[in-house]
């Protein structure tokens, strides 16, 4: 993508933003910008708004069947425009091409999903709940709805939300991040190439300024915002004072459990891919593993540290490397390397063992990229700083417990609560981890337990701030009000 000023997209037009300042969107490989991207102003962001506010009633009152082949015709163009929007994500974002691959995959499977809504959006019919009186619970759409999009999965992310606002009648606005804006750039130019009535869909770039307007403003109905939970307690109180549905999915550290009778080569294939895609940077990604027993230990850690060792880190659109199916990029910005190695730092100074030390990587011809390469702690403590702290990038320690018990204990006392996985052969093993541990979302031998599109997604405690999670048929409930009708008639004279 050649180094262009971004627009916004209001009411069906693009427009430059009248602000006077950009920030630079950089290729994390290279440290060099592709893009500047607009800091749009509050007024910006109002005139979004009132542009999905003036295009509610008519598009609310559009079959559900009919607002539905827009979508189809939105999935279309992205199954022919997938590696255009792959290579789009591994330039801003920096993970290598099959990861990004996968994010439009799955961004498309939520699509495909969200065409399916006359059957999600259907209401309930209960006859003679009392004599001669039936009711009825109809599913309706509110208004307008804003997002707040992580840079981790530019594309993938929004698609959680917006393509269900649509289909179900609502009217929406999403600020990208600022890091990352260019894959869903390309998406609003699809939408409008789609041909979705002006304002139904508008795209605000931006900073918090443009964000804290969104979430403030009376006429957005409900916000969704995936980050920190740190801010996401932030976005959860602010919604609440605008009587605004909120929707805050938050931070995490997924822990991976190996109990004896796992089948050791396959989990640490498995683990690394957990572990590294992405540089560490997915909410899903795994970053504390815990052994059961002293053999499972020394066996997993050793294996772990040579498979580590052989993880390619190289920029993810070099061609030679392009298509590794293991390939571990850059993260995003210069800041994020700096608190990953603050945090390894901690580490050290915490008494945890550095059994494999990812500082100081140069990758050849990406001088100014981000780079970090894996990182291992062994002999760590549940309560150290780098056990409780999500330090999203390539970063991974080893605890060792005795029983099961005390493994599911370790995750419950954690204070997030996203997701985690066990590794064993055991029926009951297993069943005992889905049951206690309290995480939202749970693998089997699966180390990235992330559900597919038509289940919801999110996780518990303090990964979460909302009673409604993400994507799938559950999202209808945050995108629709319930109105129950109550009625009973009498005979004519």
């Amino acid at each position: 993508m050649s180094k262009a000023d971004l627009n916004n997209y209001i009411g069906g037009e693009w427009t430059c933003s009248g602000t006077q300042g950009y920030c630079d969107v950089e290729n994390p490989s290279t440290g060099q910008a592709v893009a500047r991207v607009p800091l749009s102003s509050p007024e910006e962001a109002e005139q979004a708004v009132a542009a999905a506010k003036a295009a509610f009633p008519e598009w609310s009152a559009t079959p559900v069947s009919r607002r539905c082949d827009f979508l189809f015709k939105l999935t279309d163009l992205l199954r022919g425009k997938a590696e255009e929007l792959a290579r789009l994500i591994s330039e801003e974002n920096g993970k290598s091409l099959p990861d990004s691959r996968a994010e439009v995959k799955r961004a498309l499977e939520n699509a495909e999903v969200a065409c399916g809504m006359p059957l999600h959006q259907q209401g309930d019919k209960l006859i003679n709940g009392a004599a001669g009186i039936d009711g009825e619970v109809l599913r309706l759409p509110v208004g307008v709805f804003g997002m707040i999009a992580p840079f981790n999965f530019p594309l993938m992310v929004p698609f959680w939300f917006f393509p269900y606002a649509l289909a179900t009648g609502n009217t929406y606005v999403i600020k990208p991040s600022e890091q990352a804006p260019c894959s869903m750039q390309r998406v609003a130019e699809m939408i409008e190439e789609c041909g979705f009535p002006p304002g139904v869909f508008n795209l605000v770039h931006g900073d918090r300024v443009a964000a804290e307007r969104l979430l403030e403003h009376r006429d957005v109905q409900g916000i969704s915002f995936v980050g920190t939970s740190r801010v996401c307690r932030t976005v959860a109180v602010r919604s609440a004072e605008t009587n605004k549905r909120c929707q805050a999915l938050g931070s995490a550290k997924n822990h991976l459990v190996v109990m004896p009778d796992a089948k050791i080569d396959p989990v640490i294939r498995n683990m690394i891919s957990s572990c590294y895609g992405c540089a560490g940077q997915r909410c899903m990604a795994s970053s504390a593993i815990i052994c059961v027993g002293d053999e499972v230990c020394q066996t997993v850690t050793d294996a772990f540290l040579k498979a580590s060792r052989g993880v390619r880190v190289a920029s993810p659109l070099d061609p030679e490397v392009a298509s590794e199916s293991m390939l571990m990029g850059p993260v995003i910005s210069a800041k994020a390397k700096r608190f990953i190695l603050d945090m390894i730092q901690v580490g050290v100074d915490e008494g945890a063992t550095l059994a494999l030390d990812g500082r100081g990587l140069e990758v050849e011809g990406c001088q100014g990229g981000h780079f970090i390469g894996p990182t291992v702690f062994t002999d760590v403590k549940p309560g150290m700083k780098i056990h409780q702290t999500e330090i999203f990038g390539p970063v991974v320690v080893i605890l060792k417990v005795a029983t099961l018990d005390e493994a599911i204990q370790v995750i419950n006392d954690h204070q997030y609560g996203n997701g985690a996985s066990i590794y064993t052969q055991n029926g009951h093993y297993a069943r005992e981890f889905k049951l206690r541990t309290r995480v939202g979302m749970v693998g089997v031998n699966v180390g990235i337990p992330a559900p597919v599109a038509s289940l919801p997604f999110g996780g518990m405690k303090d990964s979460i701030f909302a009673d409604v999670k993400a994507q799938g048929k559950a999202v209808v409930q945050f995108f629709t009000e319930p109105k129950v009708i109550t009625e009973r008639y009498w005979p004519e004279d």
